[in-house]
């Protein structure tokens, strides 16, 4: 059965724990077909928290392998969207 993920992640501290978001996004680079980075921002102020959405490609097996070293993020929170096609 072919499934389509998507999968968010909230980070509260960005600037903290983006290098190890970026781990875990490289270990799992060729899972990941779109990645977004989203935000807040103005002119002379950048938002601490900040949030990633993910659309899979490949099996089932990976995408957890992903999910499940997302949620070991320390304070991040994740979520998932699966589609069946």
């Amino acid at each position: 059965m072919n499934e389509q993920w998507i999968i968010g992640i909230r980070l509260s501290d960005r600037i903290r724990q983006a290098q190890a978001l970026q781990d875990i996004l490289t270990k799992y680079g060729c899972t990941i077909k779109t990645r977004l980075g989203l935000h807040e921002t103005t002119e002379g102020n950048c938002s601490a928290s900040g949030m990633v959405l993910l659309e899979l490609i490949g099996n089932r097996e990976e995408f957890c392998k992903l999910e499940n070293e997302l949620l070991k993020l320390e304070e991040a929170e994740v979520r998932k969207m699966v589609f069946q096609k």
